[in-house]
């Protein structure tokens, strides 16, 4: 079955109110005609399809906390709850802290919201002098699970995973939560999938093992177990495109893509050249949801360009479909979309840049998700540069594609 680009979306100036950047970190969801997206400074929404779009800063949407808004931003939508789920990152203030703000709208008034801030010192004495980055998010039936690293300074600390009851989220109420933490694995990926009642998580021990995380919305606490993949490579990411131009500058091995689905969980993560890969490539496992047992290892790659920064999710049917970017060689930074079948991975480029980044800087995520109410497609975030190579010309994507 071919794959379909059904909306294949570009947001201009206007839309993201100039705020765009090379590490642009896009996010989107959808329910039915709302749309919203997000980057590292600019949000935008939609009620008529993407048709029309309209900015909202998120500097000044809320009312400040600790040292402002700072960047990174996630969105989804629930539709159990019928809840749209918005998390913005915030600046350190003077007591070395930042927090996060959970923002909820309801369907019906979609636009008007709610939140709850987080501080690492409020959350635990101990996290004190602390604050939160990199954030992602996923849901399973019953539960929100929120994941960042904290720091000291420049200095990493741990990885904190939460879990927000969506009943609460949705009702508006007094919100409690469970929280945990580790100081052995960071940048722990959630798996995103059609409402499963466990959390699946993935972060890697090693270049040949990676640690997965089970939370059942009936557990209090989690378990994980280490699962042997094949081993890949790391060290400085390179693949100059014209000119010379290298955009993967910023690029390392963290998981950036999980999901789960059909009774399958899968990670991927961007894996450096190495004997039998002659560019960066998209490392993909998938693992038995049973008993984390590896299933197979269906890695995405070509001798042409280099593929980096995926992320994935699984649709209604379970079937994985990921966004990630392509480029190097003759190739500007492109951006791609793509599925699992039973033969493989079928992929699709939905825009190609006309310029690469002059400082070598790109990423640092990207997301998709089932699409609500055609729970089969999905949505993906995506960008490229067009026209130039400033910061100005960066075009965020909104791509909705089927399998």
């Amino acid at each position: 079955m071919a794959l379909t680009l059904v909306q294949n979306l570009a947001l201009g100036d206007a839309q993201t109110s100039e705020l765009t950047s090379s590490v642009c970190e896009p996010a989107t969801a959808a329910n039915d005609r709302q749309l919203f997206m997000t980057g590292n400074w600019f949000a935008s929404s939609s009620t008529d399809a993407g048709a029309t779009w309209t900015p909202i800063s998120p500097f000044t949407r809320f009312p400040a906390a600790a040292g402002g808004f700072c960047c990174d931003q996630v969105v989804l939508y629930n539709p159990q709850h019928r809840i749209w789920i918005w998390l913005l990152q915030y600046s350190t203030g003077s007591n070395g802290e930042n927090v996060f703000r959970l923002a909820i709208s309801r369907e019906a008034s979609f636009g008007t919201w709610s939140y709850w801030d987080f501080a690492p010192g409020a959350v635990s004495a101990s996290w004190a002098g602390q604050w939160f980055d990199y954030p992602d998010m996923a849901f399973t039936s019953a539960n929100l699970f929120v994941t960042f690293n904290l720091f000291r300074g420049n200095a990493w600390q741990r990885a904190v995973v939460f879990r927000f009851p969506l009943a609460t989220l949705a009702s508006g109420g007094s919100l409690g939560y469970r929280v945990w933490s580790t100081t052995a694995n960071g940048s722990i990926r959630l798996c995103r999938g059609p409402g499963a009642t466990t959390m699946f998580m993935g972060s890697h021990n090693s270049s040949s093992q990676i640690r997965v995380f089970r939370w059942p919305d009936s557990a209090t606490g989690l378990n994980w177990k280490d699962v042997a993949v094949r081993p890949w490579s790391e060290g400085a990411y390179a693949a100059p495109g014209p000119g010379g131009v290298n955009w993967l500058g910023r690029l390392d091995s963290r998981i950036t893509g999980a999901w789960v689905g059909a009774g399958t969980i899968g990670f991927m993560w961007s894996a450096n050249r190495d004997a039998k890969h002659p560019l960066p490539y998209i490392r993909a496992v998938r693992l038995k949801a049973s008993d984390q047992s590896l299933l197979d290892e269906p890695d995405i790659w070509s001798r042409d360009a280099a593929w980096a920064y995926p992320a994935a999710a699984a649709n209604a049917q379970g079937q994985a479909g990921f966004t990630a970017f392509y480029g190097g060689g003759k190739r500007h930074p492109a951006h791609a979309v793509g599925v699992h079948t039973a033969t493989g991975w079928e992929t699709r480029l939905t825009r190609t840049s006309t310029h690469s980044p002059p400082d070598q800087s790109w990423g640092d995520y990207l997301t998709v998700t089932p699409h609500h109410p055609t729970s089969a497609h999905w949505v993906a975030s995506g960008y490229t540069l067009q026209g130039g190579n400033s910061r100005r010309h960066i075009e965020p994507r909104y791509v909705r594609f089927r399998a």
